[in-house]
């Protein structure tokens, strides 16, 4: 049987890694598909049971340096509370923690070498130029014993990665960007300890003063501190999925026998009646059936102010009670809660690729070998060449300075980071907001829309029936009117009945018994409430009453998609009240915002012409099609598509699915519901359609990033590796020293993921 699991990687340090862990995997028997992430140092890998396995797939790649992390693989696949549980255990972090850690302590013991060898560089070069006195030859001496024990210690404890990876070179053929660092390091001090071992002999042929360990100590030390600022900054690039854990309750007051027990949020079952106190966590998903409180659900749906709930009302794992407290039955625990579910959403969206990483992923896939075979033509070139026009000795000096120079400079890492930072960072403050990313691919199509296609229901207005108007034409007072209609509707099921009860439950409108209840096929119902009987209905009702009623008054409000309930004696009307779907207060703001992007929005919706067309008024929107079926918004979509339009849908994710897959981008106004994650690209948590136009927005930053990260990391292998070459020395006379290679290396990955970390403070 194939599975499909994702496993962290170790031992992975540049982007070419990447490409050689995928090409080990694709090449195993069983394995059907593998796809590296450089960014999250993870594999998604396909493959047969029957044909091999984790442990074999880790043995392939662990003579190569790597290896898989199994437990992780589990790890991923845990409910929240296990996750939280091993938050700060898990061992995959551990070990990358200790990592950085053995990484900071190395650099720190090669920084005062390096400050000492660029000391000696420094005034080397100044007295060449006269600006400071040559050193006195006791001095000189001094260094030239002490720069050679520098550099071992340097080359052989600190750059150990980098010797590695040129002996995994030598003995497997796989070369990654270790390999260019070992070969050069490697070359420059074999150089200068040959030049040192046998400087009487060679002294006659070349210059035996002109050696390279300075070289070697500051461009590992560069490269050192580099890698080790790369990897402190790539951890903060996922922080939110650990901020999304830390959401998660430890424990939960469950009642048991009657009695409020303390128990671990693992161990609470379906139907388990839970207690929440003021201040604390809601551990798991479910329905409230006794008090009320208000939620602080602002870390899982982005909404700034807390919400009231009552009973019947949904909670959800890992929001704050803030005031007073309540019971709700558990109906969702461990890996079946929204917040599990939205952390797994986020884990797979950083891990994904976007399409405009494969060119960077074949770039860097080749990078390597095409470096190392730079560097020796480089060498060749300057020897050949170079001979003729300044000698053997300076020819050698120069070619060797340029052959490390390319090795040093050319790091294909800044190309591997330039996507997948970017995507994460971008996933992970999406989730903040409540925007769920299914993947990257979705997020950069995203910034190509311009075209948004809404469903009415749902999306521009709430989704269900409320009470919007009153028109009282008796001498009750609206509050008697109100409580005369929820009595009678009390009894009733239907979804109007519902909108005028929960009216008057919000404003403290009693309700009364009713005596003599009948429903009136068609039409409404009747009922008796303290000895005077009473009718609501429709209009249809009032007439078989024959009671004198005025049916223009309602004509207005129907024009607008309104329903009229009318209450009623056998003698006259008492009153009316206009139940509708109500208009989302944001929705207004949204659609300008859209029309600011320069997007254009359309309404489709089943409704009625007049009501649809009458809410596209209010909120600004022009194009409006109604009377269509499901099928009819799928044409719709394929219509716009043949026109060159790039199109997104927003609809519930239930009813419009046909028209969310055709999409470009489907995005589904979630309201907490799994089938709306799982139907669409993007998922708006709370159904806000303010947050589809923030989604917009943070695509468009997130790929103007990736495209910054791209451009840089381009641009600095174009300049830098002809540079180090020596290709501008005979015109200018430039020649680029490796320490400034290794300086300028080290640097381009941390600017790289540093501007990726940018999109976390930008506003959308």
């Amino acid at each position: 049987m194939t599975i499909s699991k994702t496993y962290k990687i170790k031992g992975m340090h540049c982007a070419s890694c990447a490409g050689i862990i995928e090409k080990t995997f694709r090449k195993t028997d069983g394995v059907s598909s593998a796809d590296v992430n450089y960014g999250t140092e993870a594999v998604k890998v396909s493959f047969d049971e029957a044909k091999t396995s984790a442990q074999n797939l880790s043995q392939k790649i662990e003579k190569l340096g790597y290896s898989l992390d199994i437990s992780s693989a589990e790890e991923m696949n845990m409910s929240p509370e296990e996750h939280a549980s091993h938050l700060g255990l898990n061992q995959s972090k551990k070990e990358k923690l200790a990592e950085i850690r053995d990484m900071r302590s190395k650099v720190i013991s090669a920084i005062p070498l390096a400050i000492v060898s660029i000391f000696v560089m420094a005034w080397d070069i100044l007295a060449q130029y006269k600006a400071v006195p040559e050193m006195s030859y006791t001095i000189s001496e001094f260094f030239h014993h002490l720069l050679p024990v520098f550099a071992t210690y340097t080359l052989f404890v600190v750059g150990k990665p980098y010797l590695l990876g040129f002996y995994r070179f030598l003995r497997y053929g796989k070369a990654n960007m270790d390999t260019l660092i070992g070969i050069g390091t490697v070359a420059a001090f074999l150089y200068s300890f040959t030049l040192g071992a046998f400087e009487n002999v060679l002294r006659p042929f070349i210059n035996v003063d002109a050696t390279y360990y300075d070289v070697v100590i500051v461009v590992i030390t560069f490269i050192a501190l580099g890698k080790y600022l790369e990897a402190r900054s790539k951890i903060k690039t996922g922080d939110a999925i650990e901020k999304l854990l830390n959401l998660q309750a430890k424990t939960a007051l469950v009642i048991r026998d009657g009695k409020e027990v303390e128990i671990p949020v693992s161990d609470v079952k379906h139907g388990d009646s839970i207690i929440v106190k003021p201040g604390a966590k809601i551990p798991v998903d479910g329905v409230v059936t006794e008090g009320s409180s208000f939620i602080d659900e602002s870390m899982v749906t982005g909404e700034p102010m807390p919400a009231q709930k009552k009973i019947g009302d949904s909670v959800v794992a890992g929001t704050m009670n803030t005031s007073g407290s309540f019971t709700f039955k558990a109906t969702k625990v461990g890996s079946e809660t929204l917040l599990a579910q939205i952390i797994k959403m986020v884990e797979e969206a950083q891990g994904s690729k976007a399409p405009i990483q494969a060119l960077a992923d074949k770039i860097s896939s080749v990078f390597v070998p095409i470096t190392l075979v730079t560097a020796f033509v480089t060498l060749g070139v300057w020897l050949l060449i170079g001979t003729n026009a300044l000698g053997f000795s300076q020819a050698l000096s120069f070619g060797l300075v340029s052959f490390v120079g390319v090795l040093v400079i050319a790091c294909p890492c800044a190309l591997g980071l330039a996507t997948p930072t970017a995507i994460i960072v971008g996933v992970g403050k999406g989730a903040k907001e409540g925007i769920l990313i299914k993947d990257a691919a979705t997020l950069e199509k995203l910034h190509k829309v311009d075209t948004v296609v809404v469903d009415k229901t749902g999306t521009i207005t709430i989704g269900r029936p409320t009470l919007v108007d009153i028109k009282n034409l008796s001498d009750l007072r609206d509050d008697e009117l109100i409580s005369i209609l929820a009595s009678l509707e009390k009894k009733s099921e239907h979804p109007i009945a519902h909108a005028i009860v929960d009216y008057a439950e919000s404003k403290n409108i009693s309700i009364v018994d009713v005596s003599d209840f009948e429903g009136i096929q068609g039409k409404g119902l009747e009922g008796s409430i303290k000895g005077n009987e009473y009718f609501v209905g429709n209009v249809k009702l009032i007439k078989d009453l024959a009671v004198a009623f005025d049916a223009s008054k309602v004509e207005q409000f129907t024009a607008q998609g309104k329903t009229p309930v009318i209450l009623a004696t056998k003698e006259k009307v008492l009153g009316f009240v206009m139940v509708a779907d109500e208009i989302k207060i944001e929705s207004k703001q949204a659609i300008a915002d859209l029309h600011k992007l320069g997007i254009q929005v359309v309404m489709l919706t089943g409704d009625d012409e007049k009501a649809a067309k009458y809410i596209a008024s209010l909120v600004g929107i022009p194009d409006v099609v109604a009377h269509v079926l499901p099928q009819d918004k799928l044409a719709k979509i394929k219509e716009l598509q043949t026109h060159g339009r790039i199109v997104a849908m927003a609809g519930d994710g239930v009813n419009d699915a046909p028209a969310l897959a055709q999409a470009d981008v489907g995005i589904a106004m979630g309201t907490g519901t799994d089938v709306a994650i799982e139907s669409a690209g993007i998922t708006l948590l709370g159904g806000d359609i303010s947050k589809l136009v923030k989604a917009i927005k943070l695509s468009k930053i997130t790929m103007r990033g990736i495209k910054q990260n791209l451009f840089w990391a381009f641009i600095y292998n174009i300049i830098g590796i002809p540079l180090a070459a020596g290709l501008f020395y005979p015109i200018f006379g430039w020649l680029l020293n490796p320490v400034f290679a290794g300086l300028a290396m080290a640097f381009s990955s941390v600017s790289v993921v540093s501007n990726s970390l940018r999109i976390k403070v930008k506003r959308l």
